[in-house]
């Protein structure tokens, strides 16, 4: 009988579980997927019993479709979205819809803490700003606007952990989805209880923390029940999603740096040595006492989802004639429009944006709009409006004294060869691509093997298992039209802030 390996990833649109061989090669996968709710502004929810639902049904529908049997898995990794506020009751049950890390509705709250706490206290221990996105300031809005919730709360989790919860009763914390409270010692990867009691958050909340890479628990009878699988596989404690994609993209060195190209985009880079900055994102790596310095921005991949979503009907009418996906036939077109969109630029701060600029006010833009432009015009520049984004946090990460010479691009968006060349093109970096659509799901199934002994080391699996499919070079041709794209991109945000904030009056 095999000894095969489930990752599970819980994204922001969708879940994907894959199986794979202790070499890495996927069996099989499936997703499953569930709403994003925007009930008000500012507000962006998801239900977590949705997340397990799809999770279940993506289980059960791999063991009806495949050869796969249910006793060949052998261990079980589970990485998700960052930055949940997962509450649970004494009775296990999720007390109220999860504000996502698109979220801002505590903006007001984090204005009052870092004024009444001290936000370079918080960050001196935390490694992170104190912005709404993170799952502290959530969680002090439940405190603040839903008090008898509160008090009904018995734990709370992230999006791997709840998973990790519904697979085997266990209420754990991983340490790469620590950096999501203020009360997390990121140079220790413990709680820090003064921190905590300052900031109102009882302990109990607090599930303790796990290595990535520790057994959890194993399926219970009744998570068997649900999706197929068989009581008592061993599951670890899994990860922050970007950080299980790096892993699975093989930076697990100094320097070593993953370009993110899914939902969100933005990049991570492995530092051996603690070093944070507060226009950035610092997390611990999921293989073992690394850091991971990331920059985030609320637009990637989800950019075009958007786009093809509203305006790309007559692509999606074509797809049987032309024998292309609508999303093909949009690369197809953007491909024809030169370096710099001939002047459209977009600011991709499609729900407020993370780094470097952390504004929960910033918004969407197209800027340089004329009768000449197309509909691949506009295509083109979201896919610039990315890579400026990414260009922008590399730039920082350098600033901090972060070294980045090639880039590990992974995501639905390393899929296309022309966006990924724009990347490469915009900031000067040679982009390698290894297996983009699985990377993060084979970084969880690295944990569950390091964890369950089926691996000795992560440098030995990803040595044996981690390839690069392409490689894309900076074209020097179009630097000077991207140049001149990039200076505009950033002075478009600064002109605008005020007017983003409702700052702004007739003259």
């Amino acid at each position: 009988m095999r000894e095969l390996l489930m990752g599970i990833d819980i994204g922001t649109s969708s879940c994907k579980v894959a199986v794979f061989t202790p070499e890495g090669r996927v069996l099989a996968s499936g997703n499953g997927k569930y709403p994003v709710y925007y009930p008000k502004p500012g507000w962006v929810e998801q239900q977590p019993d949705e997340w397990w639902q799809a999770v279940a049904g993506s289980v059960r529908k791999i063991f009806a479709d495949t050869d796969i049997q249910p006793e060949e898995i052998t261990g079980i990794g589970v990485d998700g979205q960052s930055w949940s506020a997962v509450a649970v009751g004494r009775d296990g049950r999720v007390l109220c819809p999860n504000p996502i890390w698109m979220d801002t509705r505590a903006e007001g709250i984090c204005r009052e803490v870092n004024e009444r706490i001290g936000a370079d206290r918080i960050f001196d221990l935390a490694g992170n700003p104190f912005q709404p996105m993170y799952t502290t300031p959530k969680v002090l809005w439940y405190r603040q606007e839903r008090p008898e919730l509160y008090e009904r709360i018995d734990k709370i989790l992230q999006s791997n952990s709840f998973i990790v919860y519904r697979l085997t009763g266990e209420m754990t914390q991983d340490l790469s989805q620590g950096y999501g409270w203020h009360c997390f010692d990121m140079r220790r990867g413990s709680w820090d209880e003064k921190m905590a009691q300052d900031l109102g958050i009882p302990l109990h909340f607090l599930p303790d923390i796990m290595p990535c890479d520790a057994v959890a628990g194993h399926v219970t009878a009744e998570a068997a029940a649900e999706t197929g699988l068989p009581e008592g596989i061993p599951v670890v404690a899994g990860g922050l999603d970007a950080c299980c994609g790096a892993l699975g993209a093989g930076v697990l060195h100094d320097g070593e740096t993953q370009e993110q190209g899914g939902q969100a985009g933005g990049m991570s880079i492995c530092m051996e040595t603690y070093h944070a900055d507060p226009r950035l994102i610092l997390s611990f790596h999921v293989a073992g006492r690394r850091w991971l310095l990331q920059g985030g921005t609320t637009g990637g991949g989800g950019v075009m989802r958007w786009f093809e979503s509203e305006f790309g009907g007559e692509e999606r009418l074509l797809e049987e004639a032309a024998k292309l996906s609508s999303f093909e036939q949009m690369n197809a077109a953007a491909e024809a429009v030169p370096p710099g969109s001939e002047g459209l630029i977009f600011l991709p701060y499609m729900s407020g944006e993370r780094t470097p600029i952390w504004d929960p006010q910033a918004k969407g833009v197209f800027y340089g709009i004329d009768f000449m432009k197309k509909k691949a015009h506009f295509i083109r520049a979201c896919m610039e409006g990315v890579a400026f984004s990414l260009r922008h946090n590399l730039e920082t990460a350098e600033q901090a004294g972060a070294k980045v010479n090639v880039l590990k691009s992974i995501g639905g968006s390393a899929n296309s060869k022309l966006w990924t060349q724009i990347k490469a093109d915009v900031t000067g970096k040679r982009i390698e691509v290894p297996s983009s659509d699985t990377a993060t799901t084979w970084g969880a199934c690295m944990l569950a093997g390091v964890g369950t002994g089926m691996f000795d080391s992560y440098e030995d699996i990803i040595g044996k298992t981690v390839a690069t499919q392409r490689v894309h070079e900076p074209d020097s041709s179009g630097q000077a039209a991207y140049d001149e794209a990039y200076r505009a991109y950033r002075a478009l945000y600064e002109n605008l802030r005020d007017m983003m904030h409702g700052k702004w009056e007739w003259r």
